[in-house]
């Protein structure tokens, strides 16, 4: 009779861890699901920016396409956003003014909570690591903003085509 309850109660736990790992499985299939519908959304507010120079968009200059957004879950209601655009040209003296309209733009647009890490593709302009340095601190980017002629432009940049 004893080892007919444990034997019951051990096929009981078993049955029991099974079904929850497979909960737990499809908790985790749906993940990366939303990450993908988060790096979508995010794409799709950067892709109609205006580049400072030229008449197209970021999209249309492939700055940023849509395997540039990457989405990291840091917790259940905030997410980690990085961004790698690619300048046009490797000495492009706009890819500071482009990362600052990204960020701009994101601040304002993004409806879930997110930390925003700007990068330029690894091997992609001369100067990456000093403009990396420039579009993730807050100070430079407060400092940036508060100069009329700057903000004019990353206005016109991010401002939503008709």
């Amino acid at each position: 009779v004893r080892m007919e309850r444990v034997s019951g109660l051990l096929s009981w736990t078993l049955s029991r861890v099974l079904w929850l790992s497979r909960l737990f499985e499809r908790g985790a299939a749906r993940q990366p699901r939303i990450m993908e519908e988060k790096a979508l959304e995010v794409y799709d507010l950067i892709r109609t920016i205006r580049d400072p120079e030229k008449p197209n968009t970021l999209e249309e200059l492939e700055v940023v396409t849509e395997s540039s957004v990457e989405v990291e879950e840091i917790n259940e209601e905030d997410y980690l956003v990085i961004i790698r655009f690619t300048p046009t040209v490797p000495h492009c003296s706009l890819a500071t003014l482009i990362g600052l309209c990204l960020r701009v733009k994101l601040q304002r647009c993004l409806p879930f909570k997110h930390k925003l890490e700007i990068y330029i593709s690894e091997g992609t302009h001369s100067t990456e690591e000093d403009i990396n340095k420039q579009i993730n601190d807050k100070e430079r980017v407060a400092a940036a903003m508060e100069n009329p002629n700057l903000r004019e432009i990353v206005e016109q940049c991010v401002l939503e085509p008709d």
